[in-house]
Parts: C-alpha cells; structure tokens; sequence
C-alpha cells in the first residue's frame, strides 16, 4: 500500500502529544479538571445567528441547492464593507475575497494550491506556530524553515538575520498578527519589509488574522497586511493574502466560516483548485456569516469579556510567574523556568489543569527550541473556571519542589 511518500515528515499533532504525556498522569481527584490546552471559545455565539440558521422555512430552500464555490455575492458584499470598515481598505467583492470553511482549512489549502512542489523549496513558519504552517508546506513538497518568536526579540519573528540564499528559495511566508501562541502584533512597518522582500524575491506572504479582533488596546486595533500593502503603494495586494474567521471573533467555531482576500490574481487560480477541491461553504452558513461579519457589538462585547479575564487572572499571577502580557488573542505564552513538559505533568497531576507544553508547538532550531520552558495558557473558559485555574497556577507555582 502506498501513500503521499511526505506524511511520513508529518509529526503528531500537539493535542495527541498532550494526550500521550499525560497518559499515565492521575489527576488530583479532589479538583474537578479546568482544561486550558485548547484555543476553542467558549462565550456565547450571536442569538442572531443561532435564529438565522434555526429558520426552518430559509433551512429547507438552502439545503435543496448546491453552494458556488465562489460564495454568495451577498456574503463577499458583507466581507467586502467589513474590510473596509475595520481596515479602510477597498476591495472588489468579485475578484479580492473568497469565502472559506474556516481559515484552518485555507491556510493549508493555499499552500498546496500556490507551491510549485520543486526541489528546494522553502516555506517561511513563525517559530512556536500553528501546526497548519508545517504540515501545509511538507504535503506541498516543500522544506519549512523557522524564523523564532523568542523572549530575546521581544516573541516577534526576527528576519534580519536570514539569508539571500533562503530568500531565493522561498515560495510562500505564513506569519500570524496577533500571534498564536505569543499574542504579538506584528508592526505595520515590518509587514511592509516583508512586502517588499516578496517582492524582490517573488515569494507570497499568507497573513493568518484570525485573532485580529481580539485586542486589549481600543486605541490601537490590529493592522492588517492589506493595511501595509495599500500604505506603501501596493493597491492591488500583489503577492499578499489575508485569512480571517468567525470562530475567534463571533465565537463560531462550529460554523466553520471565514475569508481569504487580498491579491486577486492568486484568489482567480485559488478559486479554480477549491472548484475542484470541492469545499464550498454550505448556504445556510453563508446566510449566517454575512449576519455575523454585518454586526459589530457582539464583536465589542466578546473583547470585554477576554479584557476582564485578562486583568483579572493577571493579577492572579503577576506575583509567581514573569508574565509576558499579549497584545492580542486569548493565551498567556507563559515561562515556567523549567522543563514545559514535566510543568504540565505535575500541574495535571497536582492542580487537574490542563496546558499545552511550548515545546509542542515549536520545533528546535540552532538558537535551541524558543518554546521550552513556556506553556501555552488558554483563557477561554468563563470567568470562574479562569480564575479558580489561574489560582491553581499560583498555588502550584508555590509548592516547594
């Protein structure tokens, strides 16, 4: 039996990971389990949305038709005002969005579509990263590098250091603003040197936003690749994509929903592999994701709730641990100063909190592995299971060892 000869470069997923350190861990039967390992939301989803989709008489006339691949122009209308909203950026709902079943599915899906599969070829991967990155750049026959998010630049990718000669042999760059699992917002500056170097390389740059709207600055929102590229003269994106979704924002996971935009050139040839991919998002889901990317308030009301969270279980654990406060998002990237998988063991087994080891989420490289003695926090839970865990974490910090 034969299969794509690359799975065999594929690790295992994190979670499975997780799941086999703590195997043969007995948690403390005195605490009911406070699990934090998994980024999925858990505030309420949109009444709005839960109506939309519970609608039996429009639920019948959208299931008995096949979705365009291309999605509904009200639906690329909706995205389109929302960019332009958020953004201040103009985009032609025809030709610069394409609607997608979550950005999980499309940035691994845009690396197939876009990688020529060549001998040496390399993708660019932040170093701790989504797991996505690597496994879209192995199945597209490609070598993923990585650029690490360390304490010593402050958790941000540092490309000064990289060379011509892996430049040239780069095809496709993922960076993720605000980052998963640092929470660093990447500067508008920055993008635009890597806007530039794409250009001078002829590399394309996938921007995973999908935290955009969760920030802790009302001031000062997140800017999008699509912010830098119109800034320095780039109207029409060339080689710039960005990837949004409704799972972080409206808290939608289960709905699957979300957009890619940017250089319509590369979405016209991304269109095509997605026609024969066969993944076009389902009517009802449409209809629901145009009410949700409409409505603001919801979206203000959900970044409360995290800002609250934050405060509160920061305070918690200001006094036991450096805490590396994040720009965006929902995780604290936590040093531990020790070992990050025996932390989560003990912490398990003392406490019942479950967190996910950073050097899970990170591979080493020469400068060592940038996720060791880190473990990612997810604060998705609501308010007192945060705050009983967040205590947990103090006590456990605590505890003479």
């Amino acid at each position: 039996m034969t299969f794509n000869p690359y799975f065999s470069e594929l690790q295992q997923y994190p979670f499975e990971k997780l799941r086999q350190l703590t195997a043969d861990v007995t948690p403390n039967p005195q605490l009911r389990h406070i699990p934090l390992s998994l980024g999925e939301p858990k505030h309420p989803p949109p009444e709005f949305v839960i109506d939309a989709l519970s609608n039996r008489e429009a639920l019948a006339q959208q299931l008995a038709s096949y979705p365009a691949t291309k999605g509904s122009d009200h639906l690329r209308e909706a995205i389109a005002a929302w960019v332009q909203n958020r953004f201040d950026v103009a985009l032609d709902p025809g030709a610069e969005i394409l609607p997608v079943n979550g950005t999980r599915e499309a940035l691994f899906s845009i690396a197939q579509a876009l990688l020529s599969g060549a001998p040496g070829s390399q993708v660019l991967v932040p170093n701790p990263f989504y797991q996505i990155y690597e496994g879209a750049a192995l199945l597209g026959g490609a070598v993923p590098a990585f650029v690490n998010n360390d304490a010593q630049h402050g958790y941000q990718q540092d490309f000064t250091g990289i060379p011509d000669e892996v430049w040239q042999a780069t095809e496709l760059v993922y960076i993720c603003s605000p980052g998963n699992p640092t929470g660093h917002i990447m500067p508008l500056q920055q993008q635009q040197e890597l806007i530039e170097l794409s250009h001078r390389h002829n590399f394309y740059i996938a921007a995973d936003e999908c935290y955009s709207e969760l920030y802790f600055d009302e001031a000062n929102p997140p800017p999008s690749l699509l912010n830098a590229s119109a800034a320095m003269g780039n109207p029409q994106h060339e080689r710039c994509l960005i990837f949004h979704s409704l799972s972080k924002r409206s808290n939608l996971p289960g709905l699957r929903s979300g957009f890619v935009a940017g250089d319509a050139q590369l979405l016209s040839s991304y269109l095509q592999y997605r026609t024969y991919h066969g993944c076009a998002l389902p009517p009802h889901h449409q209809q629901a994701s145009a009410l949700a990317w409409s409505d603001e308030q919801h979206v203000v009301t959900n970044r409360a709730l995290y800002a609250d969270k934050f405060a509160a279980v920061s305070a918690i654990l200001a006094p036991h641990y450096t805490l590396h406060q994040p720009d965006g998002g929902f995780y604290h990237w936590l040093p531990v100063g020790m070992e990050d998988q025996e932390f989560c063991r003990l912490l398990l087994g003392e406490q019942n909190v479950t967190v996910m080891p950073g050097s899970f989420l990170a591979r080493p490289t020469s400068q060592g592995n940038p996720g060791a003695q880190h473990v990612r926090v997810a604060w998705v839970a609501n308010m007192e299971d945060c705050i009983e865990a967040a205590e947990r974490l103090a006590a456990f910090a605590k505890t003479p060892r």
